[in-house]
Order: C-alpha cells, then structure tokens, then sequence
C-alpha cells in the first residue's frame, strides 16, 4: 500500500488521489490527453508513479476518475429538474435549463473534455468508455425528467418515445455548443432563447403543456 508522506498533501489537505486529478486536469488543458505521460503526472503532482499506479491502475485510470470527479462538481453546482416542480411544465423547463447553461458558462471545461473523450482512441479503454456512458444516461435521463412533463404528462407510449428523441436531440445540442464555446466563443446560456423556443412551439402546436 502507498503511504500519502506529507508531500502527498497540500496545504489544503488534499489526499495524494485528488492532487494527481488536479494536475491531470491541468496537463489536460496545457497539452491535452494525449501530452499527458506519467512522469508529467509525477512532475505536476509531486508524487510517485507508484502512487498514480496504486491509486488509479493507468494513465486511462486517471481520466476515468477525472471525468467522474469534474461531472459530481458540475452537478453539484445546479438542481435537476425536480427542484422545479413548483413551476408549469414550460416555466420548470426553462429553470432547469437555464441554471444548466449558466453552470456549463462557469466550467466549459467539463463538456470538453467529455467530447474529446467520446470521440478520442481512448474511448474503446473499458474504464472510459463505463464512466462516459454513465456520466451520458444521467445527462439523458435530467432531459426526460425536464421534458415529460411537457410532452408525455399522460404517459402514452407515442408521447414517451418523442420525449426519448427530444432527450437525445437537447443533449447533441449541448455537445455541439461544447465545440462551439471553444472554437468561437459562443456561450451556452446565449442559445438557451432559440432552444427554448422551438420547444415552446412544438409544445403549442401539439396542445400538450399549460404554459
């Protein structure tokens, strides 16, 4: 077992596995995953490699456990969709998204580094690809939470299987903004308007939600 020496910690006593996260994260930004080695690890932490290796098996441990951590602080920071329920469907849709993008504006860094992940050569790595699909069923399922209400408040089979398609379409829209907040600075909460629009239309047309 390794033993955290009083290196291992910061002055704010952090433990020896969130110090390695943090300079995991900030190597990610500085050179991205792949400028990521070990012995950077070892460089920007302080800590052996043995360390890393015992508390995180491989440099893909690592990333598992970084997208894990940087996904449990992101929604820390904004209520699901149930903290809402006092509000029209509409009105708690609109809340919940709206803390949501303000949230995504605070920490771009958390859907990029998602995408990245989704779509790198490390995705087939048994490790990611569990944590990245876990971290995608919970975002899937706040969409339906949210959208329910609106378009399946009767539960109907047809009013469900839309509510799966708008689910999947929101969250491809957040992905797409996650690129775009990082390549031409567009930031999530100034698209919150057009989306909740053309779910406001279609909800209207289709006579499903008290507004």
């Amino acid at each position: 077992m390794v033993r955290e020496s009083g290196s291992a910690r910061t002055a704010t006593n952090l433990s020896s596995r969130d110090v390695i996260l943090n300079a995991a994260h900030a190597l990610i930004a500085d050179k991205g995953y792949d400028g990521m080695s070990v012995s950077d690890l070892c460089a920007r932490s302080g800590l052996p490699a043995s360390s890393i290796y015992y508390h995180f098996g491989n440099k893909l441990g690592v990333l598992a456990s970084l997208l894990e951590r940087t996904s449990e602080e992101l929604h820390a920071l904004f209520p699901g969709p149930s903290a809402f329920d006092h509000l029209a469907p509409l009105k708690r849709f609109e809340a919940w998204f709206t803390a949501a993008c303000r949230t995504l504006d605070k920490r771009p860094d958390y859907l990029r580094l998602l995408v990245v992940v989704a779509v790198g050569p490390q995705k087939d790595d048994e490790a990611i690809r569990v944590t990245v699909q876990r971290i995608r069923d919970n975002a899937h399922a706040s969409w339906v939470s949210a959208l329910t209400p609106i378009f399946a408040p009767k539960g109907r089979k047809a009013d469900k299987a839309l509510v799966q398609k708008l689910a999947i379409l929101g969250r491809a829209v957040v992905d797409g903004l996650a690129v775009a907040n990082s390549f031409d600075e567009i930031s999530y909460s100034s698209e919150v308007a057009s989306y909740l629009q053309l779910v406001s239309s279609l909800a209207e047309l289709r006579g499903d939600a008290e507004k």
